[in-house]
């Protein structure tokens, strides 16, 4: 990749919240930036990744996007901290991953948890290193999912495998991962931006307009029944909402 950065509002001592590099034409990679939090997502965080993710859905040069984390961790998930504080977490940035205009690859280099492994699961596929893993503890914390867990789980590694992951909150391992479906690829952990620069790359230079059409028909293949899901998971994720179990 390049070393050209875009600053954002927030910022770390690591530098901004969410660094920007644009390594080829009409990619562009957006990566988590907490590495001190193993990532993990702040309100602010989010909010600045949903205004970049909409300058670069905005962009018409934008054809492919991918998300990743600063190591040792792709993402943690909400920031428990921030929860005990009563901090409000915006839910622009998981909305217009869903929605994205263009193809988004989750590029996985170590844990991706709970509302982490959500953001995983709202970009179009997934690749990872040999250090990505897996969970989701909402059950281990108390609270019902409501980005999209109970949806997107399911329909990547089928119902019996969500359940396991779900109900246990225990790890999948990258080699588990590949098995199960809920990566597509795993490589050298050295190799993989550069794999997941590659596979934008092909996206970029495919129609854009045929392309569309094609993510639309996925979309609609998916969410036959998954839309339902969503919904439910919507009007039930308030209930246990109310700060973490001891």
């Amino acid at each position: 990749m390049t070393d050209e950065t875009d600053r954002v509002a927030g910022t770390t001592d690591a530098g901004p919240l969410v660094m920007v590099d644009r390594p080829a034409a009409g990619v562009v990679v957006l990566t988590l930036n907490r590495p001190a939090k193993n990532n993990a997502l702040s309100a602010a965080l989010l909010t600045d990744l949903a205004a970049l993710l909409r300058t670069w859905f905005d962009d018409p040069a934008t054809r492919a996007i991918v998300l990743t984390g600063t190591d040792p961790a792709f993402c943690a998930g909400v920031d428990l901290d921030g929860i005990a504080a009563g901090d409000d977490f915006p839910l622009d940035a998981i909305r217009r991953l869903r929605t994205a205009p263009v193809p988004v690859i989750a590029a996985v280099n170590g844990a991706a948890v709970t509302g982490g492994l959500e953001l995983a699961l709202a970009c179009d596929f997934r690749i990872g290193s040999e250090r990505a893993r897996f969970a989701d503890t909402h059950a281990r914390l108390g609270f019902t999912p409501a980005w999209g867990m109970t949806a997107r789980l399911p329909q990547a590694v089928g119902q019996a495998w969500a359940r396991q992951i779900s109900l246990t909150g225990s790890f999948v391992d990258a080699e588990t991962a590949l098995r199960i479906g809920l990566l597509n690829e795993v490589v050298r952990h050295d190799r993989l931006i550069d794999r997941a620069v590659e596979l934008a790359g092909l996206i970029a230079r495919t129609d854009p307009e045929t392309a569309h059409h094609i993510r639309d028909l996925y979309a609609i293949a998916r969410d036959g029944s998954g839309g339902e899901a969503l919904e439910a998971e919507a009007r039930t994720s308030h209930v246990t909402w109310d700060g973490p179990r001891a």
